[in-house]
């Protein structure tokens, strides 16, 4: 007979193994509201995925201490690989393609679509958006060693309901578009000064990837609406 607390084990570990697939079914889920095919969605959720681990550098902020930074810190290895550290005076900006090239991409995308529906759908659009970059900004808090931290279910609350109140028709590409900018824009570009006095060796827009605030957002706002 299995002991009662094996059994419990037994199960958390087989729910764990579950877990990534049923992320994977949510953010597809949401992929598809958006107007896309099925082997779209899987296409640029894998691009997501692996794009994760890549980092873009697109330019340097000097520093007036040294800095011990890792080979592989921007394409996300450094804990995989031990190698000599580098010693630096400056910080790289980069951006991350999973967490924020590819959803900033099809946030265009939306954008494009949703012209075609008349500049109506664009006013309702714009206001969804700057009231979620506006939330973003205000709510946005430093953390020490980590970067900017915000709730993370309020931005794709305020898209999706707002987006559903303004134009239920088009709510997910709306709730999409607001809930990728908000936290692009608001929590990261207007707060670029202080994630960049508080990175350690590279201030990555988007550096969680998959479970970044830009993605997570979006996708969530979308299936939301």
């Amino acid at each position: 007979m299995i002991h009662p607390g094996c059994l419990a084990l037994i199960l958390v570990f087989f729910l764990l193994l579950l877990l990534p697939f049923f992320f994977a079914q949510f953010m597809l889920a949401a992929l598809t509201k958006l107007g896309l095919s099925p082997p779209m969605a899987f296409v640029i959720l894998t691009g997501i995925i692996i794009g994760s681990s890549i980092n873009i550098p697109i330019k340097r902020f000097p520093r007036d201490e040294e800095i011990s930074v890792d080979p592989f810190v921007m394409f996300g290895f450094g804990r995989l690989f031990s190698l000599p550290r580098r010693v630096r005076r400056h910080v790289t900006l980069a951006v991350n393609v999973g967490g924020c090239v590819i959803p900033s991409a099809l946030a265009l995308y939306e954008c494009l679509l949703l012209a075609r529906r008349g500049p109506a759908a664009l006013m309702i659009l714009l206001i969804v958006t700057l009231a979620n970059i506006v939330v973003c900004f205000r709510i946005a808090r430093p953390v020490p060693g980590v970067g900017l931290a915000i709730p993370a279910l309020v931005p794709p609350l305020i898209a999706a309901s707002l987006s559903l109140l303004l134009i239920p028709d088009f709510a997910p590409p709306v709730a999409f578009v607001a809930g990728v900018l908000g936290p692009l824009i608001g929590a990261d570009l207007l707060h670029l000064k202080e994630i960049v006095k508080m990175a350690p060796a590279v201030a990555s827009i988007g550096g969680a990837g998959t479970f970044d605030g830009i993605v997570l957002s979006g996708l969530v706002a979308a299936l939301l609406a």
